[in-house]
């Protein structure tokens, strides 16, 4: 499911002539961003500058507590792009920003990521701080989070995980699974979101800048 949206971009200082002095990078661009996003209710997951010949791609990834909606991704495209213009962020050259949702492949490294895979099946590999040395991964399903720690079913067992000891989980592949709420939806009504040709899935819009 996606949406494009194209304008005009305001010419803003050349990059050499702009305050620091140097081609944006994903780091400043993530101090003068973040609170735009954060206004919305969503957070800024990722910040990624690509040079693609004489055009640049700006791909900034966003998310929320019960996921983000076409609608949401194209009002924080606005309100970036206003940003962006404002602040002649990304000085003279011209680039296509693209705003999206993380995919499934995105890892589990916040608090908040685990808490939004909650049903979830994953697969962490293990950190060796659980007090006996163990190493590997542990696969099961996310059935809780606290301050401290996740809870996972592992073979039908609850077991109690605090973050320390859970490296960067991915959420695994269910095929044939509903997600919860979905059990009485008539099959084939809905075309699930896809997977783009980088991983990200559901929601993106993109806006073409520049000449």
């Amino acid at each position: 499911m996606s949406g494009s949206r194209h304008g005009q971009r305001r010419l803003g200082q050349p990059a050499e002539q702009r305050p620091g002095g140097s081609a944006p990078d994903a780091a400043r661009l993530t101090v003068l961003l973040e609170p735009v996003i954060r206004a919305l209710d969503m957070d800024l997951e990722g910040i990624k500058v690509v040079a693609a010949g004489r055009r640049r791609l700006l791909r900034i990834v966003v998310d929320a507590d019960g996921g983000v909606s076409l609608d949401d991704i194209a009002l924080a495209s606005r309100e970036l792009s206003a940003k962006l213009d404002a602040a002649a962020a990304m000085g003279e050259q011209p680039y296509t920003l693209e705003v999206t949702s993380p995919g499934i492949d995105r890892p589990l490294t916040e608090r908040r990521h685990w808490r939004r895979a909650t049903g979830r099946l994953v697969k962490a590999p293990l950190t060796g701080q659980q007090g006996n040395g163990d190493a590997g991964c542990i696969e099961g399903r996310v059935a809780g989070t606290s301050e401290h720690g996740v809870t996972l079913e592992v073979a039908g067992k609850l077991r109690e995980f605090r973050y320390a000891e859970l490296g960067p989980a991915r959420v695994q592949v269910e095929f044939g699974r509903l997600d919860p709420g979905q059990d009485d939806e008539p099959a084939g009504d809905d075309e699930p979101a896809g997977d783009d040709a980088d991983g990200a899935a559901g929601p993106r819009e993109e806006r073409s800048d520049g000449h």
